[in-house]
């Protein structure tokens, strides 16, 4: 593999994963530092659901080893709500809610669109062409907030000019369109491969430099473990994309702490081993 491999889960604060996957007795703050000992990412869920702190950031990035990446899920309010429209200012908020503040352990931004809308190629095109492609870029942009973020809660400095990512995951059959696939490519924007147990489209293919896959479930939604042949298939799929492009994989079968033991399961299939300090590090 040529490209960088990262394994994950979406999110790590599960009440079913105390004593299940995280030992008995940790104390809550401790549990992303736990996890990012055995993994080598993670998918930041809880930016969907409202704007955080820039304190919040700050503390995640100080928990997790040095060469840690968190993926950045989008407001929810920019793409259920707004649905992608009339959203500069709104996309500045989330820009100078703290995400910045993860510096260089900042990943790929997640954007999951809801399952109503059909496939709209003018609204898609104008939402892409507002996101920052570099970190001094979202900066800029979120010097734009406004008042409905108070000065202690708002970050807009970057410490290092560094390009950012985007994908898109999509939920409504239209999307199965290779015009849709043409303006990822157009706009550099990865296709979120979406594995769901059947509950959305499923669509695949490599829009820009990086793959990005999510695992909603094996049989059935948000539950139950993958099998180990469904595993080598993942595996084999991944191992493929990264001949030559980065590749970020994120469980979210959180019931039963399902999500975080396949993670590491997969990424054993993928080279990575896990030496008696819990770190993950890739097999070379």
């Amino acid at each position: 593999m040529v490209g960088e491999v990262r394994i994950g889960t979406s999110g790590w604060v599960y009440p079913t994963w105390r004593g299940a996957f995280y030992p008995k007795g940790l104390v809550q703050r401790r549990e992303l530092e736990h996890l990012s000992g055995l993994m080598t990412s993670v998918e930041l869920n809880g930016s969907f659901y409202s704007l955080q702190r820039p304190s919040s950031y700050r503390a995640w990035a100080a928990q997790t080893p040095e060469d840690f990446v968190f993926a950045v899920k989008g407001s929810r309010f920019i793409t259920h709500m707004k649905q992608l429209r009339d959203v500069e200012t709104p996309l500045a908020n989330f820009f100078a809610s703290g995400v910045l503040a993860l510096g260089p352990k900042l990943g790929p931004f997640l954007w999951q669109l809801p399952a109503k809308p059909a496939y709209d190629r003018d609204r898609l095109a104008r939402f892409f062409d507002l996101l920052p492609r570099t970190t001094s870029a979202a900066a800029e942009l979120a010097e734009q907030h406004d008042d409905r973020l108070p000065p202690d809660r708002t970050w807009t400095v970057t410490d290092a000019d560094r390009p950012l990512r985007h994908a898109l995951e999509v939920r409504h059959p239209t999307y199965a369109d290779p015009d849709f696939h043409d303006l990822l490519r157009a706009h550099s924007i990865a296709l979120v491969v979406s594995h769901s147990a059947g509950a959305f489209p499923y669509l695949e293919g490599v829009t820009t430099d990086f793959a990005y896959v999510r695992l909603h479930g094996s049989s059935a939604l948000y539950m139950g473990s993958y099998t180990d042949a469904e595993l080598d298939g993942w595996a084999a799929k991944i191992g493929g994309w990264a001949v030559d492009h980065d590749v970020y994989a994120y469980f979210d079968n959180d019931t039963d702490a399902a999500a975080p033991r396949d993670a590491i399961r997969l990424a054993e299939r993928l080279g990575f081993a896990l030496p008696k300090t819990g770190r993950a590090r890739t097999i070379r």
